[in-house]
């Protein structure tokens, strides 16, 4: 998949194929995803106050220094009597608290302060989460968060997604955080974006992350990050089978073969030509399509190549009773845009 020039994807390990788990459905995914998320979930720390949090501050036994205040965009504070602006930003709770103590006491504005501070309202670390998952929401990350965390809050991923996630970080905005994990040593990382002003892509394979557990790939998300589950792509199947229509290469974690879109289409048909079939492929140089010759006969016998598909391809599978029917593009285009059914993978199509 392309994610632009910006794009840095991450390096697999050589994966334990004895110990992978199965993970033939999207419910097997998402039992795995809350699985690693919660054995690998950070450790619970302080949250790190960022411009728009809302805090309550409590001054014990001082009612007219106590109130709610909201961090402004540069991340500062006021407070009544105290001269200056506080920065609070870049602070937990409790730094802040002793910030305070400290500016009361030498202002000669509390002997011994005694200052609480909580955050009521977070609003400084949002990370959205956007596509094929269940719940698409913003998650706001009040502790240092995982890949497989905010994917597990988002309800893991939809039957229809695909193979990998996108993680998209404004590089200056992570740049100009103090609280945001650090991604260095990541093999996600690559050393950087090539242009250090575009948005960094951070490409995961969902298979590489759920089947060897790998926490690499389990990367720490920023503050501004989306989180991008692209939905998998359409194949078609068309002519001589019993049940011709679009196809979802849903999140199966295997390969789509001109087989497995025969067992789904319910199979060619008695007048079906099945040495003469042909897989249509957009040429993504010239933009036209490429004839791919597929003798399905030997691939059903066991005895041929079983072709791999692609998001986009058309299997088309001639009639005895059309001749170079696979040679008519632009019929079978118009026969998809009329109304051919779209079915999901293992939904009713077998």
């Amino acid at each position: 998949m392309r994610a632009g020039k910006a794009q840095q994807v991450a390096q697999p390990t050589a994966p334990n194929a004895a110990a992978a788990p199965n993970l033939e459905t999207a419910d097997q995914a998402n039992a795995r995803i809350s699985e690693l998320a919660h054995a690998a979930a950070v450790r619970p720390e302080d949250y790190v106050i960022g411009s728009g949090d809302l805090l309550d501050i409590e001054v014990f036994e001082v009612p007219e220094l106590s109130r709610e205040v909201r961090v402004n965009q540069s991340g500062f504070i006021a407070l009544p009597l105290v001269p200056t602006k506080i920065q609070a930003q870049g602070l937990t709770a409790f730094q802040l608290q002793d910030k305070l103590a400290e500016l009361l006491q030498v202002n000669g504005l509390v002997s011994t302060p005694q200052v609480t501070v909580d955050v009521k309202e977070q609003h400084s670390q949002p990370i959205t989460v956007i596509g094929a998952v269940t719940r698409p929401m913003v998650f706001e990350a009040v502790r240092a968060t995982t890949l497989l965390e905010v994917l597990s809050e988002a309800g893991g991923i939809a039957p229809d997604a695909g193979n990998v996630v996108l993680v998209t970080r404004n590089v200056r905005a992570a740049a100009a955080s103090t609280t945001a994990p650090t991604t260095a040593g990541d093999p996600a990382n690559n050393g950087g974006a090539a242009d250090a002003s575009a948005p960094q892509i951070f490409t995961i394979n969902l298979d590489e992350l759920l089947n060897t557990g790998d926490s690499r790939f389990n990367i720490p998300l920023m503050g501004g990050d989306v989180v991008s589950v692209p939905r998998a792509g359409i194949f078609y199947v068309v002519g001589a089978v019993a049940r011709p229509g679009g196809f979802v290469m849903a999140n199966d974690h295997q390969e789509v073969t001109a087989l497995k879109a025969l067992s789904l289409a319910g199979g060619m048909t008695s007048t079906a030509r099945s040495t003469q079939a042909v897989i249509l492929r957009t040429n993504k140089i010239t933009g036209e399509k490429d004839h791919l010759p597929v003798d399905l006969r030997k691939v059903v016998n066991l005895k041929g190549p079983d072709v791999a598909l692609l998001p986009n391809d058309i299997l088309v599978v001639p009639d005895s009773a059309s001749k170079r029917a696979w040679q008519k593009t632009s019929d079978v285009m118009i026969s998809l845009g009329s109304g051919v059914a779209l079915y999901r993978l293992g939904t009713g199509a077998l």
